[in-house]
């Protein structure tokens, strides 16, 4: 029987909910690394029983963990992320040198035909890839060794790589999103790299036209057509059908255009989902109304779906790894909020129930579809 695997990662561990196919009823399992902040935890598509978790705090550092059985048991495979080459630095605002840091993992990806490849993004702006499940990585050093990176800056969040999207019509082609430097494509499996950030616009940097200096919180595309990606930036919802060459603006009637996460429906490549929160500093929902926001049309034209959310005194937040789809017929839409509430929602994003409330603030949601 068909079924899901919500994966979630919080300021305080990891949860993992399951549910059969109906998904009216959840299991919740957790926490696992009670008390540690869980920036990522990621399912292999190539193995559904293998996950890997970001694991870090300030006092112990920074640990990946591997489960190879759905997340009944965890192991630690390896804690050492070395800056290979890792002289040289980057700029602060004002033009003086700040060396390259690593402080943690923002995100894993695993890679879509192995499960022992996986792929991490890095805190400062570092891509890490695995090829024997987590135990040794190597850095990717053509992105940070690119020449723009003197000038790339960190966003509120720090100097993050948290997005990595890989091609799966072109095992050679991945893209990445730091922010606030920008997205990134490379079509030679990652030892060079091209900013795509063309189109983009970002009022209070120098050159608001800049190659890079954009704060890209997401990218998203759908597997049948990986030219096509979707973005929620800092201010703006993009989409380009070239592969990042150029950008245009769709955020077209949505009440803000500044959000967090992303994500394409399942099996309808012109379906998008956003969340708007009020500003950037201001970052709840407009009018305290919790509102996930879709569009069926590939951008500018959004219906706001409420049904089961709140629609009044709300004031919580979607990170930007916080959103996920299933790949069930009905297809299923996930999301998690600093409140401590993962919703659901069956039917596309119609009507939404929380399976779970109360966990602590949640910093990522990806699904399992198990069939």
């Amino acid at each position: 029987m068909s079924g899901v695997r919500v994966l979630v990662g919080t300021r305080k561990g990891a949860f993992v909910l399951t549910a059969d196919g109906a998904r009216e009823q959840w299991r919740v399992d957790g926490p696992h690394f009670g008390g540690w902040e869980i920036y990522h935890v990621a399912g292999s598509p190539a193995d559904p029983n293998r996950l890997y978790a970001s694991q870090s705090s300030s006092w112990f550092g920074q640990v990946i963990q591997r489960s190879d059985d759905g997340g009944a048991s965890w192991q630690q495979v390896d804690h050492e992320f070395a800056y290979e080459g890792g002289a040289g630095e980057h700029l602060w605002y004002d033009g003086t040198p700040k060396p390259w840091e690593f402080t943690r993992i923002w995100h894993l990806e695993p890679s879509l035909s192995d499960p022992d490849v996986v792929y991490a993004g890095a805190q400062d702006a570092a891509l890490y890839r695995s090829d024997d499940g987590g135990k040794s990585w190597l850095e990717l050093t053509g992105l940070r060794n690119h020449p723009s990176g003197p000038q790339w800056q960190p966003g509120a969040g720090g100097l993050c790589l948290h997005t990595i999207v890989l091609d799966p019509s072109n095992a050679a082609r991945m893209f990445v999103a730091i922010s606030a430097a920008g997205a990134f494509r490379s079509d030679d499996a990652g030892e060079s790299w091209l900013p795509i950030n063309r189109g983009l616009r970002s009022d209070g940097i120098p050159d608001p036209d800049a190659e890079v200096g954009h704060c890209v919180h997401r990218i998203a595309l759908h597997p049948s057509r990986p030219d096509v990606l979707f973005m929620q930036k800092h201010w703006d919802v993009m989409r380009t059908d070239d592969a990042g060459d150029s950008w245009r603006e769709i955020s077209g009637d949505l009440p803000s255009d500044f959000g967090f996460p992303i994500a394409v429906h399942p099996h309808e490549p012109e379906t998008v989902y956003v969340v708007p929160i009020h500003s950037d500093s201001e970052h709840y929902p407009p009018e305290g109304k919790l509102r996930v926001y879709r569009s069926r049309t590939g951008g500018d034209e959004w219906e706001p779906l409420t049904v089961g959310l709140p629609q009044s005194h709300c004031y919580v937040n979607v990170l930007r790894d916080a959103m996920a789809v299933d790949t069930l017929d009905d297809a299923g839409v996930y999301f998690g909020t600093t409140g401590g509430q993962v919703y659901a929602s069956r039917d596309a994003g119609d009507t939404w129930t929380p399976i779970v409330r109360d966990l602590p603030p949640v910093l990522s949601v990806e699904v399992q579809t198990l069939r």
